[in-house]
């Protein structure tokens, strides 16, 4: 059980430094937070963060840039608004991900 609150906590701490107004994708976090395979255990770990968490779980997106309807207990749209709220455009309905795509990349 500690190996699994160790890999979330890197993943949140990978997650605090998307600046606002840029996404990244449950991939590149696992690769960021140490594992390249850990994309699931993303999708976990941003799961078990509170409701009132200040983390900033919806810039969290697809590597295609779609939404996930299990943010926020189902709700794609709450997402969507949020990311709106920061500027972020979206095609199709999806983040254009080579304009909002977080840069930062593994050394």
């Amino acid at each position: 059980m500690e190996e699994v609150k160790n890999s979330f906590e890197k993943i949140y701490d990978v997650i605090r430094q998307i600046p606002e107004g840029k996404v990244a994708s449950y991939g590149q976090i696992a690769a960021l937070a140490g594992n390249r395979r850990w994309a699931r255990v993303v999708g976990y770990a941003l799961h078990a963060v509170p409701c009132n968490s200040d983390l900033p779980c919806h810039r969290v997106v697809t590597k295609e840039g779609r939404m996930s309807c299990a943010f926020g207990s189902g709700k794609c749209n709450r997402q969507t608004e949020l990311l709106k709220a920061e500027g972020v455009k979206f095609v199709d309905g999806c983040v254009d991900m080579k304009v909002y795509q977080w840069n930062k990349t593994v050394f």
